[in-house]
């Protein structure tokens, strides 16, 4: 079992920036691939950004060059850097850790103000 907790979430300008991060309950260097999922309300869950145990990241179009996904071994932490957020990434945004199954988190409310 993998237990995560998102946090960092909140109500920003449109501009602004925010940080969210994920601690997992087990070390991460074990877990291949983590990410971040976002959604909408009446859209579907997507990915934003993914990690890999490697270091090697993917990004969904619509947010790179804005967003930058980090992971933090010592601490067992994934962190989702967030910049020049409009109002179209306003989601609950989700960790995920994928160790044999997928692990979710209860996610956190991003909420980006015109």
């Amino acid at each position: 079992q993998v237990q995560l907790v998102e946090s960092g979430g909140g109500l920003v300008q449109a501009g602004g920036s925010l940080r969210l991060s994920c601690a997992a309950s087990i070390s991460i260097s074990s877990i291949n691939a983590m990410g971040w999922y976002r959604q909408a309300p009446g859209k579907q869950r997507e990915l934003v950004a993914g990690i890999f145990s490697g270091g090697s990241t993917n990004y969904a179009d619509s947010v790179k060059g804005r967003f930058t996904i980090s992971r933090d071994n010592a601490k067992n932490t994934v962190d989702l850097q967030m910049n020049s957020l409009k109002p179209e990434d306003t989601a609950v945004y989700y960790c995920n850790a994928h160790y044999y199954r997928d692990f979710w988190g209860q996610g956190t409310q991003v909420t980006v103000s015109s």
